[in-house]
């Protein structure tokens, strides 16, 4: 017979969403390679001119932000108002506000001109005042034009040391009503800030010249280049230029250039890339997209095989619970919670079935062990009855000798005061033998008149001597008068008795002292308390105390029925027994019985 090969459920659902990915994934990358390979060059294009249109308005504001710091430096050059004293110092708080002013001259056609300057700026560039006289002297302003366009912008580098460029514009002298020149050299920090920002295209500044103002490599400023690689730069340098894109060489290698037109001092802003380095850019974004395929479907792979064998997982877990529970093993717990579908309440109920099996079965369990230890304590009772009534008889004949002794002795004799305690401890032994043994007595439950008192007294003679010994001390306040109850006194004083074992058996061994208590509470009730000064009962076992075989002893020093018993006979007397505990300062049982006629019984 050929055995039929059966493929587990996880493999078909990794297999499956492999299979829906790769197609997925192999129809996203074939659309994007098209569509790079249609779209690549208009991008490039597109790219270059976005980019110059956004560099021109960067740098537009910068030069408009050069120019307004200009004119307060003037304004306040001109000023006549203030001492010399006044000018030269609010003047140097411009520049030293104002960090990218080197120097600013002003052009007069009567005097010769006046420079302010920053002379740590110059000193660390190696520079000095004579030096900047000297490249103007050898580099005349075009006056002409200056007036002209009101603003005129060249690159004036003298050293490496020191990038700067020139920025002159025309000023109305407000006293004189003539126009003057206002020369002022710059740091080209700012600008080779923002031309050097991307890293892949290069960004460079031309001035009205044809010369790089600023480049995204500061090391072509200087000396002074001109970019005489540019188609149609004299096109660009027109006022009325609107820019343009185009492709050209540079140093031998294809460029693609967009340029766009500053409306201050006739610049041009221009940003290019290498034609290869922009399809290497695309080339990596496709092999990017490749990679991130296969790491697509690894991923998918993984989780194909964990989310499948999630899914698995749980069923398996209930078969192999399933035969543990039809082995008898109950106590076991299957993880479905977290699945949060049909599977997980499935392992929930699982979960609940084989606990409440667990539950049964420990209360079988409990129930054989209390029925063990209650047929136990039969056996100890009988015994105890026939221990009582062996060491009965021989009380009686010491009573009997001892009162005759009595007759016959003279009252004033120790011989009389000692036969007197003989016969009263006699007597005493009698009384808690006859309890015990009415109290051991297997007797048919009947209900009849029963002195609730003497019920107290009763169970007090029985426990005395075991809490005496205990250090436990017994006390009783009973009230007068209170009329009979109808009930079981037997089962009564098994209540009491059990009550005050417990509260000596918590006092673990310390002395204490426990009181009993009775009082009419009115017409139709009364009240016996039982209250200890022991260590107390905590709050959350106070709601389990009745309950069957809940117990706080150490296992084999008792069965949880004690309490649960004394419950069930005070609510067959038509009672009500509580408990009033706080941990540190005792514990007090209240139990109330109601007084019924035997007609209302």
């Amino acid at each position: 017979m050929i055995k039929k090969f059966n493929i587990p459920i996880r493999f078909k659902i990794m297999l499956a969403v492999l299979i829906i990915i790769t197609v997925v994934v192999s129809i996203i990358t074939f659309t994007m390679a098209n569509m790079f390979h249609t779209d690549k060059t208009a991008y490039i294009q597109d790219t270059t001119s976005t980019i110059a249109v956004h560099k021109s308005q960067e740098v537009a504001s910068l030069l408009k932000g050069y120019k307004e710091r200009l004119h307060i430096f003037v304004k306040l050059m001109y000023e006549r108002d203030l001492y010399q004293e006044q000018k030269s110092k609010l003047i140097k708080q411009l520049f030293e506000d104002f960090r990218e002013y080197i120097a600013i001259t002003l052009y007069d056609t009567d005097i010769t001109p006046a420079t302010v300057y920053d002379a740590e700026s110059l000193e660390n560039a190696g520079l000095t005042i004579d030096d900047l006289a000297l490249y103007r002297k050898d580099n005349p302003l075009p006056e002409a034009q200056i007036h002209e366009n009101k603003i005129y912008i060249e690159n004036s580098t003298f050293t490496d040391k020191l990038y700067t460029m020139t920025m002159v514009i025309s000023y109305q002298d407000p006293y004189e009503k003539v126009p003057r020149i206002v020369e002022a050299v710059i740091s080209l920090g700012n600008l080779l800030e923002l031309t050097g920002r991307s890293e892949i295209f290069d960004t460079f500044l031309v001035d009205s010249r044809g010369n790089l103002l600023a480049h995204s490599d500061p090391e072509k400023l200087f000396p002074v280049t001109s970019v005489d690689w540019i188609p149609e730069l004299e096109i660009l340098l027109n006022p009325s230029s609107l820019g343009g894109t185009f492709e050209y060489e540079y140093k031998g290698k294809q460029v693609v250039g967009g340029f766009a037109p500053l409306d201050m001092g006739s610049l041009i802003i221009g940003v290019q890339i290498q034609k290869t380095a922009a399809y290497l850019s695309a080339r990596e974004l496709l092999d990017n997209l490749m990679i991130i395929s296969f790491i697509l479907l690894t991923i998918a792979a993984l989780l194909g095989i964990f989310w499948s064998k999630r899914f698995t997982k749980p069923i398996e877990k209930l078969s192999n619970a399933t035969k543990k529970v039809g082995k008898g093993e109950f106590d076991i717990t299957v993880d479905g919670e977290e699945t949060g579908d049909e599977i997980g309440e499935l392992s929930n109920s699982f979960n609940q079935m084989a606990s409440e099996l667990n539950i049964r079965e420990k209360a079988l369990k409990d129930a054989h062990s209390a029925l063990v230890h209650s047929e136990k304590m039969a056996a100890f009772g009988q015994l105890g009855a026939g221990i009582a009534h062996e060491v009965k008889n021989p009380l009686a004949g010491i009573l009997g000798f001892a009162q005759l002794s009595l007759r016959k002795t003279d009252k004033d004799s120790n011989i009389y005061k000692n036969l007197s305690v003989i016969e009263k401890e006699t007597k005493r032994c009698k009384n808690i033998i006859d309890n015990l043994m009415k109290f051991a007595r297997q007797e048919k439950v009947s209900f009849m008149p029963v002195s609730v008192n003497s019920v107290v007294e009763d169970s007090i003679a029985i426990v005395d001597h075991q809490l005496s010994i205990n250090k436990v001390k017994l006390g009783k306040k009973l009230e007068d008068n209170i009329p009979n109850i109808y009930g079981n006194g037997n089962q009564i004083q098994q209540v009491l008795i059990n009550l005050m074992i417990n509260a000596q058996q918590a006092m673990n061994g310390n002395p204490g002292n426990i009181s009993l208590e009775t009082a009419l509470v009115d017409a139709d009730k009364i009240e016996i308390c039982i209250r200890d000064d022991g260590p107390g009962i905590p709050e959350e076992v106070q709601s389990k105390i009745f309950e069957p075989f809940f117990t706080t002893k150490a296992a084999g020093e008792g069965t949880g029925l004690g309490l649960s018993v004394s419950y069930g006979i005070i609510k067959d007397h038509g009672g009500e027994i509580e408990i009033d505990s706080e941990t540190g300062k005792g514990t007090s049982f209240i139990i109330t019985l109601p007084v019924k006629s035997s007609e209302e019984a």
